[in-house]
């Protein structure tokens, strides 16, 4: 009788696991993405502007907007902390004063690059030692390598997933169904 329960709870599980990993980068309804105004902000968002973010990805990450869209992608692909990394890091480098640079650079150490951080990106150990060292001795550049990595990342891996992504191409849709 315990043997005929194995292989039902196994398919169970292996149901409920299979729909933890199923991703979903269907957006519908634009408002849990864009910042501030949702309804207001789309309106205002242009074809042009949107189109614009196959330009480059630097470009992509310049635009307010395209920086919303961009992370609701990640989240999707349950790797938000690769463009949360790069924020901070941005941040960081804008640190005027050496009492915050030290504190900000062991909160961002520990938060994404720790081993075992509660948000780890994926770096290579040499890369991971390097920003150990660094951030022993902090200054505005300690990240720039990790910083890179990421975004070298992103910009390969994720960056082009986004573009042929329900995601942005609902979005441009709907950028176009203003116009017409």
């Amino acid at each position: 009788m315990a043997a005929l329960l194995i292989p039902r709870r196994n398919r169970g599980m292996r149901t409920r696991l299979g729909c933890l990993s199923h991703k979903s980068d269907s957006y519908n309804d634009f408002t849990a993405i864009l910042p501030d105004k949702p309804n207001r902000a789309l309106k205002r968002l242009s074809r042009e502007e949107a189109t614009r973010w196959a330009d480059s990805f630097d470009v992509l990450l310049s635009h307010k907007y395209g920086l919303a869209a961009f992370r609701a992608f990640l989240k999707t692909e349950f790797s938000e902390e690769n463009l949360e990394f790069w924020l901070a890091c941005e941040d960081f480098k804008k640190t005027r004063s050496a009492a915050k640079l030290a504190s900000k650079a062991q909160r961002i150490f520990e938060e994404f690059i720790d081993v075992q951080a509660p948000r780890e990106v994926n770096i290579d150990f040499q890369t991971r030692e390097l920003t150990r060292r660094n951030v022993q001795e902090p200054s505005l550049s300690c990240f720039d390598q990790a910083q890179g990595k990421v975004h070298s990342l992103m910009e390969k891996d994720s960056y082009p997933r986004f573009l042929r992504s329900k995601i942005y191409t609902d979005l441009l849709s709907q950028t176009q169904r203003r116009l017409s």
